[in-house]
C-alpha cells in the first residue's frame, strides 16, 4: 500500500490543482479509464466543498488530501478544519460519537440550513464506488473510493 498525502491553502485555485493529482495517480493505480472523470468531478466537488467551509470558518488552516491504493482499491480522503456541528447532530448515534456514514443517506436527514453541503456530497456519492461520510466539531472526512489494479503504486 502506497499513500500520497497533499494539503493546500483554502483557496478555489487549488481545488484544480488536486483534482489533476487525483486523476494522475487514479491512473496509476489502475483505475479504469471510464471512472476517470468521475475520480476528479468527485475530488473536485470534495475539495470545493472543503474550501467554502475553511473560508467560512478556518481561512488559515490547510485541506489534506490522501490519495493510497489498499486491497485493489483507489481510495481518496478529504479533510477539513471546518466545524461541521449540523452534520455532526444529522449522525450521532444515541449511545456515542458520530459513527460513518454512507454518503447516498447524507441530503435527506441534513436540517434544510445544511442543504448545500448534503447536496454535494450527494453528487460525490453518485460518482464514486463507495463513499463514507464523518462528521465532527473538528472537521469533516469524506473518503471515496473506487476499484482499481492490484498493481497499484508501489509497483510505479
Amino acid at each position: 500500500m502506497a499513500t500520497v498525502e497533499l494539503t493546500f491553502s483554502a483557496l478555489p485555485a487549488h481545488v484544480r490543482t488536486a483534482r489533476l493529482v487525483a486523476t494522475a495517480i487514479a491512473r496509476r493505480t489502475g483505475v479504469a479509464e471510464s471512472l476517470l472523470d468521475e475520480v476528479r468531478l468527485a475530488v473536485g466537488e470534495a475539495c470545493s466543498r472543503a474550501v467554502e467551509a475553511h473560508r467560512v470558518h478556518c481561512p488559515g488552516e490547510p485541506i489534506r488530501i490522501e490519495l493510497c491504493d489498499e486491497a485493489g482499491r483507489f481510495e481518496v480522503t478529504v479533510t477539513d478544519a471546518a466545524p461541521s456541528d449540523d452534520l455532526e447532530e444529522a449522525y450521532k448515534d444515541e449511545d456515542g460519537p458520530p459513527t460513518p456514514v454512507n454518503g447516498t443517506a447524507l441530503a435527506s436527514l441534513l436540517p434544510a440550513d445544511t442543504l448545500m453541503s448534503g447536496f454535494g456530497i450527494a453528487v460525490i456519492a453518485a460518482l464514486a464506488d463507495d463513499v463514507e461520510v464523518y462528521p465532527s466539531g473538528k472537521g469533516l472526512r469524506i473518503k471515496m473510493s473506487w476499484p482499481a489494479a492490484t498493481t497499484g503504486l508501489a509497483t510505479a
